[in-house]
């Protein structure tokens, strides 16, 4: 891992995923050429939580009306550890669900450096994995993060690029209330649809966590899935109202070896016991209506 001290701060804008919108559900999208939109039919994430820990596995299908670099931004509350993941957990996971679900309801698959005083944050993690280019940075001023990403547009040769003011204030907001650590990816799109590499995160966390109020900059309704593993079902939503995450079909309790057919890490993560349960939430809404980030115990 290469470890270089940069003036940067990041910010987000998130959409989640619908047809022709801008972004994806938990992480924000900055194309680099003017006036190209970001196509993003499907997005897969699957979470494991064993109570102190989180392990997010992301892959969106993705492209543009014009060929561009995307700059994409994802909030996390702790430094994670970042690596390639197995894209076919996805589909492995919904196997399952689906074997033990007669004419499950919605058990369907997912389809499957300058100066500054003082620095405005630092890069942890710079690292190459397949089409992405991700960083890791752990973000210490708002503002510094606006003249970074203007900065860097200008390095890539776009013109007079501009950060709206609605994501800077969403990413002081995250700042404030201590959510210091950001993930980036720069990625090439084109017309043709393109599923990016699963990547995979890891992180402290005390909570099930997922991204979605960045989202409220937006507009538009959207849905999004979420393949969830815990060892127990999960009662307290101190953000995003539980009311309003639904669930298709029954939780569905798995032994230690379809834990660990599913994904090793995951399965080491929760102990390689017998009993963990998986289960897909749904949430659908209009983006600026979502005030609060996915927070479950």
């Amino acid at each position: 891992m290469s470890i270089r001290k940069l003036v940067v701060l990041l910010a987000a804008v998130v959409v989640l995923a619908g047809v022709a919108l801008t972004a994806t559900a938990d992480r924000g999208s900055i194309p680099f050429e003017p006036n190209v939109e970001i196509f993003e039919p499907t997005q897969r994430a699957m979470i494991a939580w064993n109570g102190t820990e989180e392990i997010l596995l992301l892959s969106t299908d993705l492209r543009a009306s014009a060929p561009t670099k995307v700059l994409e931004v994802i909030p996390l509350p702790a430094e994670p550890e970042v690596k390639e993941g197995d894209i076919e957990a996805f589909n492995r996971a919904v196997q399952i669900i689906n074997s033990r679900q007669e004419a499950a309801k919605g058990g369907r698959a997912l389809g499957a450096d300058e100066k500054a005083q003082p620095p405005a944050g630092e890069i942890t993690f710079h690292e190459k994995i397949g089409a992405h280019d991700i960083s890791v940075a752990h973000v210490l001023d708002g503002d510094g993060f606006i003249a970074w990403v203007e900065e860097y547009l200008k390095k890539q040769d776009v013109e007079n690029p501009t950060i709206p003011e609605p994501l800077k204030e969403v990413v002081n907001e995250y700042i404030e209330e201590g959510y210091t650590w950001f993930v980036f990816d720069v990625v090439e799109l084109g017309p043709e649809m393109k599923t990016n590499d699963a990547i995979q995160y890891r992180f402290k966390s005390d909570a099930v966590y997922y991204p979605l109020k960045i989202t409220r900059t937006e507009t538009g309704d959207t849905t999004v899935e979420l393949l969830i593993l815990t060892p127990r079902l999960l009662s307290n939503f101190p953000g995003y109202p539980s009311s309003l995450v639904r669930l298709p079909h029954q939780p569905v309790r798995l032994t230690a070896r379809e834990l660990e057919s599913l994904n090793e890490e995951m399965c080491e993560l929760l102990d390689k016991q017998d009993g963990m349960m998986l289960r897909i939430w749904r949430i659908q809404g209009k983006l600026p209506e979502f005030k609060a980030d996915l927070i479950a115990k």
